[in-house]
């Protein structure tokens, strides 16, 4: 068990006295609040904040963060409230030690929207200080490394969790050496059985590895001693999680993986012209593999990081792959915005330190228009897993996007009303679709158009949790408003039933006490989850009538369906509702003759199937209403036919003049011939299910048909 002692002793080459004697003070208030409790290890629970602190202190962070480790679960776990934790420790532990804390207090309807509403937390708060996020991952550290002691569906939820989010985290703020040791932890209880056989055999290579890696070394070495240039050569094994990932992408055996370790030219001088120089000189010495160069000082990463990256051919004819860098560039890769973290009130970030904060913000903002905490979860993910692709602006800047970011995930990194406008793009002055994948140094212009809106198929193709999010937003704003256009209309037909009037009880006190029952805050809110169907317009009714009032609703349902009030245009009606909006279902294509249902759709009115329509069966059995052919006229209706006939001069004529011979046109046809038998495809449109059956009869009737059927998607 860490003592106090190894945590002061590690804090004490960079803080003051001062500093110590709170973490000290800290120590005490810790041990006296969790006194009694044990972790499941059946340890003392002081151990998991000591450990925490003691990860602080080795990254060199300030007094408060490190207090705040040992403080993280008091207000979560104990009787310690954050008043007394002020009192104790003044505002800025306070302060980091309340964004730590989960909301644990809150009833939520499930584990992820749990998960969902903590992370939530957690960036809000880490946008403000970028310590909380900095104590959080070291407690995730910690945790991880006591993971076998939590029960077996925990620890893969756990893990899953942490290489979801917390690994892509520690990326984002740079700090690799978390990064690696979360993943290769997660690895470990996602995929046991993997991670069990990769170890072994990076433990059987390691000897022939260590051999070859040291020969590699002093051969990079004299080369740069020739040319006076004065550094350090690395060469490490990669960690598993890296070694499987590459296996697993890219379809290989481990002994297929050529650079299991990879190699780092780290320079004495902070020159960046030195890592050019030193990469002409690795260049000189072994055949570079083409394409497999990267320059990320020119274009640093997403998360500030630094280096020249190169593939050669080396001794024995394997590949190396050869990191350059300078100390201050490794100093970063490493730590990443810990490196340079020296907290003092009122100091100003370092650029880089500002570059993430931003980034981390932006991510915030992203994620505050999302209430869905799946759709929350799945962006965050996105959010933290760029590859990025760099491309230019009319003007020359440089934009960094996520691999596989199209024109409009660009639009919407300019404005929202651009992407909302866009209508196309230009990429290197040429029209391209707007699906097309950006390539590294394209230049990119967009095309707007006044009035023009996202499409649904947009989101088939972006990737960047911007786009996604304010495409997401407009459709759930439009579609708002065609449901709210719907629930009123069935709403007021629901209380006309009853002989109420809607417009007298939306302004009751009554209504507020509704609002509660169903969670929401409008009058709006209300009206669009009936229209959604989420919400029975007879449930809302019931609150405003005395129990000797309500009517058996089977006896009004039976009357009702005598009803016949027409939906205009498609010839469908819904009991006790007009001008609906009607479309029909493509998986089974209803016309009329057939028996058939509705279902309230997300805000685009009813959807009409066949009552026995595979689709519907899988449906919210509470959003299928009945409804109604009502044809005041004769309207046709689009039929997919297939008729299988042997294949034969004039098959096509003569089965299109036995369907025209019925009156009916023929919107479509198309002739398929294999093995002497002719498949005929036709899309006809017909007024109903007789006229449907009377011709496929007919067709039936020619000799060389084998076989008609209606097709349905």
């Amino acid at each position: 068990m860490l003592r106090i002692n190894d945590i002061l002793d590690k804090a004490q080459s960079y803080l003051p006295p001062e500093d110590l004697e709170m973490i000290k003070k800290a120590y005490v208030y810790s041990a006296t609040v969790h006194q009694g409790q044990v972790r499941l290890s059946g340890e003392p629970y002081l151990t998991h904040p000591m450990e925490v602190a003691g990860i602080l202190a080795d990254m060199k962070m300030d007094a408060a963060t490190i207090i705040s480790g040992l403080l993280h679960d008091t207000v979560e776990d104990t009787l310690s409230t954050i008043e007394q934790v002020e009192e104790e420790f003044g505002k800025d532990v306070s302060f980091l030690v309340s964004g730590l804390t989960k909301l644990s207090l809150i009833s939520f309807r499930s584990q992820e929207e749990r998960q969902a509403e903590n992370f939530r937390k957690m960036i809000l708060a880490m946008s403000s200080d970028i310590r909380i996020l900095l104590v959080r991952l070291a407690d995730r550290i910690h945790n991880m490394r006591t993971l076998q002691y939590q029960p077996p569906e925990k620890r893969v939820y756990i893990a899953r969790e942490t290489i979801d989010v917390y690994a892509p985290l520690a990326n984002r703020l740079g700090i690799n050496w978390m990064k690696t040791e979360l993943e290769d932890l997660s690895f470990q209880y996602l995929s046991p059985e993997a991670y069990n056989e990769l170890s072994i055999r990076v433990v059987q290579s390691n000897e022939s590895r260590q051999r070859y890696t040291e020969e590699v070394k002093k051969l990079i070495s004299e080369e740069l001693k020739k040319f006076k240039i004065e550094g350090e050569v690395e060469g490490r094994a990669k960690h598993l999680y890296g070694i499987y990932k590459k296996m697993h992408e890219q379809h290989l055996n481990f002994d297929e993986v050529y650079d299991l370790i990879a190699f780092r030219v780290i320079l004495d001088s902070d020159q960046e012209k030195g890592c050019y120089e030193t990469l002409s000189v690795v260049h000189s010495l072994w055949k570079p593999v083409p394409g497999r160069f990267k320059d990320y000082i020119a274009m640093p990463k997403a998360n500030n990081y630094q280096s020249l990256h190169t593939t050669v051919i080396g001794p024995y004819g394997e590949r190396l792959e050869i990191q350059i860098r300078t100390r201050a560039m490794h100093e970063w890769a490493e730590k990443g915005i810990a490196a340079h973290w020296r907290y003092k009130e009122g100091r100003a970030y370092k650029d880089e330190e500002e570059n993430q904060i931003k980034k981390l913000r932006e991510i915030l903002e992203i994620q505050q228009e999302i209430k869905n905490p799946k759709e929350f979860m799945s962006d965050l993910r996105l959010a933290l897993f760029p590859e990025e692709v760099y491309v230019f602006t009319p003007h020359g800047d440089v934009k960094s996007f996520p691999k596989g970011a199209t024109p409009v995930d660009f639009a919407y990194s300019i404005h929202t009303d651009v992407g909302n406008q866009c209508i196309g793009a230009k990429v290197n002055r040429n029209i391209v679709p707007l699906k097309y994948k950006l390539q590294n140094g394209d230049r990119v212009e967009i095309i707007t158009q006044a009035g023009h809106h996202p499409s649904k198929d947009w989101l088939k193709y972006v990737v960047t949790t911007r786009a996604i999010s304010k495409i997401r937003n407009w459709i759930n704003v439009e579609d708002k408003k065609s449901s709210i256009a719907l629930g009123r209309d069935l709403l007021e037909k629901e209380f006309k039933r009853h002989n109420l009037k809607l417009s007298t009880y939306i302004k009751s006190d009554e209504i507020k006490k509704v609002f509660s029952e169903y969670s929401v805050n409008t009058l709006d809110d209300l009206i669009s989850q009936i229209g959604f169907g989420r919400v029975s317009p007879r449930q809302l009714v019931n609150h405003f009538l005395a129990k000797e009032e309500i009517i058996d609703t089977a006896q009004i349902e039976e009357k009702e369906k005598k009803k016949k009030i027409a939906s205009p245009s498609l010839g469908v009606s819904l009991t006790g509702i007009d001008n609906m909006m009607v479309k029909f279902a493509k998986c089974c294509n209803p016309i009329p003759g057939e028996v058939i249902s509705g279902y309230i759709s997300r805000g685009r009115g009813i959807t009409v199937h066949t009552v026995n329509c595979s689709h519907l069966k899988k449906l919210d059995k509470e959003r299928i209403v009945d409804v109604q052919w009502n044809i005041s006229q004769k309207t046709a209706y689009p039929v997919h036919v297939r008729v299988v006939c042997d294949d034969r001069k004039g098959v096509l004529t003569e089965v299109s003049s036995v369907i025209s011979s019925f009156d009916i046109n023929i919107s479509y046809a198309q002739i398929e011939t294999t093995h002497m038998v002719a498949t005929c495809n036709f899309i006809i449109d017909v007024n109903d299910l007789h006229q449907l059956n009377q011709v496929i009869s007919a067709i039936k009737q020619l000799s060389f048909v084998k076989s008609v059927a209606r097709l349905r998607q």
